[in-house]
């Protein structure tokens, strides 16, 4: 099977980006052959031709009526989306800004047609319940979001919104986009704090640190883009688990190379394993 991306390595440019602002774009990084087998991949599974057959039949394209919005863990990969976990420039990137020590967490797969709502901006980082020791002991540990666009996006139709930089503030319970925005938090950052809507070719990859604010606008009724795809995998530091690591299935961990089953092998989530030893 050819390469699923165009490069292999970030560049230090790439590494200064992503440290100074929060995240890191690659435009067009897949290649012609990666791109179609993994669209072709995730519309041909059956829950997603469910999901659509869905859209179909319920008639929802009203304004009082939205859509469903399709999430779910994505575990049931083709030979493509399997290669994204450990690909040459996923492995680079990670080693590059984690180190070595980092656990796969989960994954998703979503799928957003025309009429989905805005999502706000908001932090993903590992742990929320900051009155928990063991959370905020684990705050300041590496939490990354690879996002993948297949599909791309334009501006004003479900485009990702970023705030570079504020990733830099310290992430306590009273952090807010309205707090940030304002200029109230400029000088801990180091820089003003302002908003940036992207717009982002097919086979798009957005490196981001989940401390950095991100958010998505709504992809309007009336959209020329039926649905944007969009899939993620998201990696940490290795220590607790997050709230929403996933069981690794069977499957994964018989067929596992020695590095994958180093990723692999951590504790998933389950009630009380964040209680204090």
């Amino acid at each position: 099977m050819k390469p699923i991306f165009r490069l292999n390595t970030p560049t230090e440019d790439d590494i200064a980006t992503f440290h100074q602002d929060g995240c890191v774009v690659f435009p067009e990084a897949f290649t012609d052959e990666g791109l179609t087998g993994l669209i072709d991949e995730i519309l041909n599974l059956n829950a997603v031709k469910d999901y659509f057959k869905s859209l179909a039949d319920n008639l929802w394209a009203e304004a009082n009526n939205p859509p469903t919005y399709f999430v779910r863990p994505w575990n049931d990969r083709g030979p493509w989306g399997d290669r994204l976990i450990d690909a040459p420039l996923v492995t680079a990137l990670l080693q590059a800004t984690i180190g070595t020590d980092y656990h796969f967490c989960h994954s998703a797969m979503n799928i957003a047609p025309r009429g989905t709502k805005r999502l706000g901006f908001h932090q993903d980082q590992h742990h929320w319940f900051h009155e928990n020791p063991i959370n905020l002991a684990e705050r300041d540990k590496w939490y990354i979001q690879i996002l993948y666009y297949p599909n791309g996006f334009k501006r004003g139709d479900r485009n990702l919104m970023i705030i570079p930089g504020s990733h830099r503030v310290e992430p306590t319970g009273d952090v807010t986009p309205d707090r940030l925005l304002s200029g109230e938090c400029d000088d801990e950052a180091g820089r003003k704090l302002e908003a940036h809507r992207l717009e982002l070719p097919p086979g798009s990859v957005v490196y981001l640190n989940a401390r950095m604010f991100h958010g998505v606008e709504s992809k309007p009724l009336d959209a020329l883009q039926e649905f944007r795809l969009f899939v993620i995998d998201i990696f940490k530091q290795a220590g607790p688990p997050h709230r929403y690591t996933q069981e690794i299935p069977a499957e994964w961990m018989d067929n596992a190379s020695p590095a994958r089953k180093k990723m692999f092998l951590r504790e998933t989530f389950s009630e009380g394993c964040w209680s204090e030893k």
